[in-house]
């Protein structure tokens, strides 16, 4: 989890985009989540968060292979606070660890 969010960044995220449309909902909670083909908005607030992500290659460590999907946040009209209560839920949820 990141200490500060700005209001415009890119990711690599280890997960096909199936998996990413799954957690998604649970990942915004209560704001409206619209989505489309590879993007999607999320209503903050006045603001909004535009999300667009497609496939990156697989990220390979000797013989796993992993898949990667490449995601761009955009927050517009969103206050900082708001913006970094946000992304602190929605990187806690979005954490996926091995047991």
């Amino acid at each position: 989890m990141q200490g500060f969010y700005e209001a415009a960044f890119e990711r690599d995220m280890s997960c096909t985009e199936a998996e990413w449309l799954s957690w998604l909902p649970g990942a915004v909670r209560e704001h409206a989540l619209i989505l489309g083909s590879g993007q999607a908005r999320v209503s903050i607030g006045d603001g909004s968060l535009q999300l667009h992500w497609g496939p990156l290659p697989p990220r390979q460590i000797a013989l796993m292979r992993l898949p990667r999907l490449g995601v761009r946040f955009q927050f517009d009209a969103v206050e900082e606070g708001e913006r970094q209560r946000f992304m602190r839920y929605f990187d806690l949820y979005m954490q996926r660890g091995g047991g």
